[in-house]
């Protein structure tokens, strides 16, 4: 998408070069307009290495995002399996009558 979206600027900066070369204002030189040129090429080039920059940042921030999401999910897991053994290890309430039994029948 980033990609597209630089090729569209650098196809609008080529129309926006052709203008300037063929139109030009009364104001500035053929050869003003052919110095600037160069400095657009340089604006060109600085954005394509920071497209770079931020694809390869990106692609590290999701690689990041994957290892927590796949550690966040195994801890996820072993709560709730630790839960489950916890609840079921649990004594059962006895009721006071029941120990009374359970002590005669133990005597």
């Amino acid at each position: 998408e980033l990609e597209d979206q630089l090729s569209t600027k650098s196809k609008t900066l080529d129309e926006l070069k052709q203008s300037l070369a063929f139109n030009g204002n009364a104001d500035q030189t053929t050869e003003a307009l052919l110095l600037r040129i160069p400095e657009l090429c340089e604006m060109m080039d600085s954005v394509v290495s920071q497209v770079a920059q931020l694809k390869t940042s990106v692609q590290s921030i999701m690689e990041q995002w994957r290892v927590y999401d796949e550690g966040y999910t195994d801890v996820s897991l072993k709560t709730t399996r630790y839960l489950y053994c916890v609840k079921q290890c649990k004594p059962s309430v006895l009721s006071l009558e029941s120990l009374k039994n359970q002590i005669k029948t133990l005597q």
